[in-house]
């Protein structure tokens, strides 16, 4: 009997962490757009013209510019769109930004390059990394309890703006 208690609470306690992984289900207005200002270092999560939500960011660990080539340690700025969503993610939950399109790759090709890949947007580091806001290999990074909910609330498919 204790065993079986034993085997029950340890099951119980795996099923609790794995649903706080996992996001609330979202109900409201749909998220149209998001909107990534690099320098303000601010994402808005956007329903037609009407700002739902904004979250502070860390970016990539060379911030100023737009990426060109892998390992450059930018985050990339234009027009993308998610593409992906990752539920085990070493960064706690992540959605993946489209990056890179076509002109991209003809950027990188033209300086015989790679433009690397990757980019998406996602929670922390399993090891927290303190004192430095841009940190990421290129990626948007916002908190855990956060990506938990852009990741309920974006669907695959929705537009990122990136801007300077």
């Amino acid at each position: 009997m204790r065993r079986f208690i034993f085997v029950t609470l340890m099951v119980g306690a795996g099923l609790l962490a794995a649903c706080a992984r996992v996001p609330a289900p979202y109900s409201g207005p749909s998220v149209t757009a998001i909107v990534v200002q690099k320098e303000a270092r601010k994402m808005y999560l956007f329903h037609n013209q009407k700002v739902l939500k904004a979250y502070d960011v860390g970016l990539g660990f060379s911030p100023i510019g737009d990426k060109k080539v892998e390992g450059d340690g930018k985050t990339p700025e234009g027009r993308y769109f998610i593409d992906r969503k990752n539920p085990k993610s070493e960064f706690h939950l992540s959605l993946g930004i489209s990056y890179p399109d076509a002109s991209d790759r003809y950027e990188a090709a033209l300086l015989g390059k790679s433009p690397g890949g990757d980019i998406f947007i996602h929670g922390e580091a399993r090891r927290p990394v303190l004192f430095k806001r841009d940190w990421t290999a290129g990626c948007i990074a916002v908190k855990n309890h956060e990506i938990r909910e852009i990741y309920g609330m974006v669907p695959l498919r929705t537009p990122i703006f990136i801007q300077p």
